[in-house]
């Protein structure tokens, strides 16, 4: 059996299914991606990714519900309108960039 206290659903779904697929940790899925997720941020901005997805790492899936947004931006930032401030000040934007980057986790190679 494979421990899959580490995986998201996901790939434990695709390993059941295909069990010549491993399924990656969250560590090793955030790793793989990274470079991408990256290219086009600013440094604050990665910098509030990367917390993220250390998060995402330590818990799972659930850090990357839109509804963690203002728990995420308090807990780095000490308060959901210093993270916003810190971002850039566009709440639309920030929200975006909190979406956007998730696509990259999953893409398959």
């Amino acid at each position: 059996m494979v421990a899959a206290e580490n995986s998201d659903l996901f790939d434990v779904l695709e390993y059941v299914f295909n069990s010549e697929i491993k399924p990656l940790t969250r560590s090793e899925r955030v790793a793989a991606a990274e470079a991408t997720i990256f290219t086009l941020m600013n440094e604050k901005q990665k910098a509030f990714i990367a917390f993220v997805l250390s998060k995402y790492i330590e818990t799972g899936v659930g850090e990357l519900d839109q509804n963690k947004l203002p728990v995420l931006l308090s807990s780095m930032f000490h308060s959901q309108q210093h993270g916003i401030a810190e971002l850039g000040g566009d709440v639309i934007k920030i929200r975006n960039l909190f979406i956007k980057f998730q696509q990259y986790l999953y893409k398959t190679a």
